[in-house]
This record gives C-alpha cells, sequence and structure tokens, in this order.
C-alpha cells in the first residue's frame, strides 16, 4: 500500500512542486543522487573508481512532453558521453527512451537513440536502455532491435529486464539470441497483477530463475568478461541490493564455472556501499549507477518506494535542523 502511493506520488505533479520546495527535501535525495551537474557525476565516478568500483551515469529525466526537450535531453546524453572520455573515467552511460522522445514521436526517438549511439561507438562505450513501465516495453524492445539490425552491436548498446513481469522469461530469451547484455532488475513500478507477479516470493524466485538463464548464456558464449576500462559490461548483470540473491548468483557462476570476470553486481549510488567494497575485495566487477541531474523527483521517489529504510532517512533529514 505504501509502496503504491510512493509510486503515485513519483508521477504526480503538485506533489513534485511540493517537495522539491523543500530544501531538506534535496538534503535526504543527495544519498541517492551525485548532484545536478556533469562535473558533479563525474567527480562521482572518480571517488568510486578509487574504490575498483565502475559506474553507469544516468541523466535523469523521463517523460519529456515536448521534441524540443527530448532533442535536449539526447544532447546532454552526447555530452557526458564526451566527459567521459575527456575525464577518462570508468563509467558507460544509462538512457530512458522516454526521456528521447518515445511516446511523443517514435522516429524522433530512434533518432536521437541513433546519435546517442553512434558518440558511444565513437568513444569505445556503452549505453544501456532502461526499460520503463508495461506501456513502453514492446516499443522500447522494438526500438532496441531496429538500431541493431542498423549495425550497432551488443558492445555498443544493451537492455535492462525487470523481474517481477510475467513476459519477463520470454523476452531475455528472445533478445540472447542477438547476444544482448542485461541489467537484471526486481522493477520499480506499479505494475497490475496480470502482468507482474504481485508477491515478493515470486519475484525472487523469477529473479534467480532468470539469472541462472543469463549466466548459462555467458558461458555458452564464451565467456565475455568485462572489458578493461570498465565501460563494456558482460553478458549478466545481476542489479540487486538483496543479498540472498547475490549469493544465489555468486554460487551458481562458481556451479558452472562462469569466472568472476563474466558477471557484474550492479548497485546504486548510496546505497549498500559496505555489499560494494565487500564484492570488489573478493574479486567480482561491481558497477554503481550514478544519477545526476535537476529532475531527480521521480527517482528519489521511486527509492523510498523501494526501501522503507530510506524513508525513515527522509523523516530524519525533515526533522533535522
Amino acid at each position: 500500500m505504501l509502496r503504491s502511493f510512493l509510486i503515485y506520488l513519483s508521477k504526480a505533479a503538485w506533489a513534485q512542486r511540493l517537495v522539491t520546495g523543500w530544501s531538506v527535501a534535496w538534503r535526504a535525495a543527495s544519498r541517492f543522487i551525485a548532484g545536478e551537474k556533469p562535473e558533479d557525476a563525474i567527480r562521482a565516478v572518480r571517488e568510486l573508481n578509487a574504490k575498483g568500483i565502475n559506474a553507469t551515469l544516468d541523466h535523469l529525466g523521463e517523460h519529456t512532453s515536448t521534441i524540443e526537450e527530448a532533442n535536449k535531453a539526447a544532447d546532454d546524453i552526447l555530452a557526458i558521453l564526451d566527459e567521459i572520455d575527456k575525464a577518462g573515467v570508468k563509467s558507460n552511460v544509462s538512457i530512458k527512451l522516454t526521456q528521447i522522445g518515445m511516446g511523443l514521436d517514435e522516429e524522433i526517438c530512434r533518432q536521437n537513440l541513433i546519435r546517442i549511439l553512434e558518440q558511444a561507438r565513437k568513444h569505445g562505450n556503452f549505453i544501456r536502455i532502461d526499460i520503463e513501465d508495461t506501456p513502453y516495453t514492446d516499443l522500447t524492445i522494438s526500438i532496441y532491435k531496429s538500431v541493431l539490425e542498423r549495425g550497432f552491436t551488443p558492445q555498443t548498446v544493451g537492455m535492462a529486464v525487470q523481474a517481477y513481469l510475467y513476459r519477463a522469461e520470454a523476452d531475455v530469451k528472445s533478445l540472447l539470441e542477438l547476444g544482448t547484455r542485461f541489467r537484471l532488475v526486481k522493477g520499480a513500478y506499479k505494475e497490475p497483477p496480470d502482468k507482474a507477479f504481485p508477491k515478493k516470493a515470486d519475484v525472487d524466485a523469477n529473479y534467480d530463475l532468470l539469472a541462472k538463464i543469463l549466466m548459462d548464456a555467458a558461458l555458452k558464449a564464451g565467456a565475455a568478461p568485462l572489458s578493461a576500462d570498465g565501460r563494456i559490461p558482460p553478458i549478466p548483470a545481476i542489479a540487486t541490493h538483496d543479498e540472498k540473491r547475490i549469493a544465489f548468483a555468486r554460487q551458481y557462476a562458481e556451479k558452472i564455472g562462469l569466472p568472476k570476470n563474466a558477471i557484474e553486481f550492479q548497485m546504486l549510488y548510496g546505497i549498500r556501499r559496505d555489499l560494494q567494497e565487500q564484492l570488489v575485495k573478493e574479486g567480482y566487477p561491481v558497477r554503481v549507477y550514478v544519477p545526476y541531474g535537476t529532475h531527480w523527483y521521480p527517482y528519489f521517489m521511486r527509492r523510498l518506494a523501494e526501501r522503507p529504510a530510506n524513508i525513515w532517512f527522509f523523516i530524519s533529514n525533515f526533522f533535522r535542523k
């Protein structure tokens, strides 16, 4: 119930106007967001790299309302790819297709994505297409396939998949045939019971199943490792803070003989730093998603929805003088 309400608030314009007007809101949100400017993001990546952790930069924003906004968002992503290259940091980039025009004009979105992928290919970098709520799933996959048909490879562009969706297994098996590199997440949107598993236990079981499928596929494809510059990920990216899911993935990888550098664990900026550093010490590649930008409110609210502990962190900051 609380999770559903927070997800509703993440999309409510009135709530965004209210919360972003509180200075304390940014103080709490800054635990999970590197800052509002590209230089803040690069600084955060340098700090992670110094600990042996790779990064993915996420320029916050989704559901742009005009073509001009979508084009500007794409320009901002091109700029951060340049900044990564200039700084020489170990980071790639994640994008949401609704940020660059999906939902407004499919062809505009595709052209913006092509511009971004051309820039990523030029710099030897990688773009992860994030997955959004189910009204956009089919179109996201269709656009992804269309850029592969235009000559971009899975070494330049990959996908995410949400374990709470019933369709996830079929999508993964189909896209693995194209060599897709996957970020496996549980899912952070409010979905109806005919689209997604309503019970956590079922989501966890499906997550482990998908992790097995991804690791089996990685081994069958030759166990391609994380690239030396930390930018091109292996096929399976296990994106979770759930220690049981991480333990399952580690045990299964060891069982089938998948090398440590052919699997990547991913977490969010500001969450479970202890676990991030522990996995690095044990020899696993770890990547942290580093969000930045002025459009931080929806992201922040989804983080509150995911973990009740984050709500108490926010409340404690609210009453701190």
